[in-house]
C-alpha cells in the first residue's frame, strides 16, 4: 500500500500463494479485498487510515432562531429582549452580555438579499413605530462597521415596506354581517381618525373616535376599527344598507355595508 500523496509505502499484505487478480474497497474504506484463484482475503484498513475529525459547522449568530436564514423572525426575537443581561444570550449577538441596539441593527445587516420585507406573519408583530425608534437609536451611535451600516440600510428599506403609500380606507368584513363587523383602513401618515356611520337617510347611528394612530397597516382583526353593530345608546341597530366615513387628517372616505339579520 502506498500513500497517494507521497507515494510513501504504508505496508505490505501477505498471504496470497497466487497472483492477485481483483482488489476492493468497502464504502468506508476500512476492509480491503483482495481475490486470487481459489482464495480471497479481507484485510483491515483501519491502522493505515489517517483519523477524520468532523467539526460541526460554525453558527451564524445572527440566525436567533436557528432556521438557517437571516430574517425578520430573528430580528423580532432581539427586540423582544432588548436590554436584557446575561451570559449565552442567544440575542447578544456581539457577546458582549447585554442585548442592545447594536446586536438588533447587526443581525439586520446579515439579513438575506431577499428578506427586506417582512411576510404577514412577521406584519402582526412588527411595526412601522418599532422600526423607526430603532432607527432613530441607531443614528445617534457611532457606527463604522460595514456590516451593521448595512443593516442601518436594510431597517430603512423595512420601515418603507411597514408604511403605507397612501392613506385609504377598505371594505369591511364580514359584508354583509350580524352583528359585527371590522373596518380596515392604511394610513400614509400619522393622524386623527375617526369613524362616522350612517343609515340610509343621512341620520348619524355611531361616531367612533379612534384616536391618534401613527402611519401603519391596520388591517387585521386586533387593528382594524370594530363595530358591534349598535347606536349611540348601545340599542342593536335593524337590518338594512349603512354608510361608513373614514376621516383622518386631510383625508376622508366613505364606504357601504349591510347589515343582514
Amino acid at each position: 500500500l502506498w500513500d497517494v500523496t507521497t507515494g510513501e509505502n504504508i505496508a505490505t499484505l501477505e498471504g496470497h500463494i497466487r497472483g492477485i487478480n481483483e482488489l476492493s474497497f468497502s464504502a468506508d474504506g476500512r476492509v480491503l479485498a483482495s481475490g486470487s484463484s481459489g482464495a480471497i482475503l479481507l484485510w483491515d484498513m483501519t491502522p493505515y487510515l489517517d483519523p477524520i475529525t468532523i467539526s460541526e459547522p460554525e453558527r451564524n449568530t445572527a440566525d436567533i432562531n436557528g432556521d438557517g436564514i437571516v430574517n425578520v423572525l430573528d430580528l423580532i426575537s432581539v427586540a423582544s429582549q432588548l436590554g436584557s443581561v446575561g451570559t449565552n444570550l442567544a440575542t447578544d449577538v456581539n457577546g458582549d452580555g447585554v442585548v442592545t441596539i447594536l446586536d438588533l441593527v447587526s443581525v439586520a445587516g446579515m439579513f438575506e438579499a431577499t428578506t427586506a420585507a417582512p411576510s404577514a406573519h412577521s406584519q402582526t408583530t412588527l411595526t412601522a413605530a418599532a422600526v423607526r425608534g430603532w432607527l432613530n437609536s441607531a443614528r445617534s451611535l457611532e457606527i463604522s462597521d460595514p456590516i451593521m451600516n448595512r443593516g442601518l440600510v436594510i431597517l430603512e428599506q423595512l420601515l418603507v415596506s411597514l408604511t403605507p403609500r397612501k392613506t385609504v380606507l377598505l371594505s369591511n368584513y364580514p359584508n354583509p354581517f350580524n352583528p359585527e363587523t371590522w373596518i380596515p383602513y392604511q394610513l400614509a401618515e400619522d393622524a386623527f381618525v375617526t369613524l362616522t356611520i350612517y343609515d340610509e337617510s343621512g341620520q348619524v347611528v355611531r361616531t367612533l373616535d379612534v384616536g391618534h394612530r401613527i402611519a401603519a397597516f391596520y388591517e387585521s382583526q386586533s387593528k382594524a376599527i370594530y363595530w358591534d353593530g349598535t347606536n349611540e345608546f348601545g340599542e342593536a341597530v335593524s337590518s338594512g344598507v349603512y354608510f361608513y366615513h373614514l376621516s383622518a387628517g386631510d383625508y376622508s372616505a366613505t364606504r357601504k355595508m349591510v347589515i343582514l339579520k
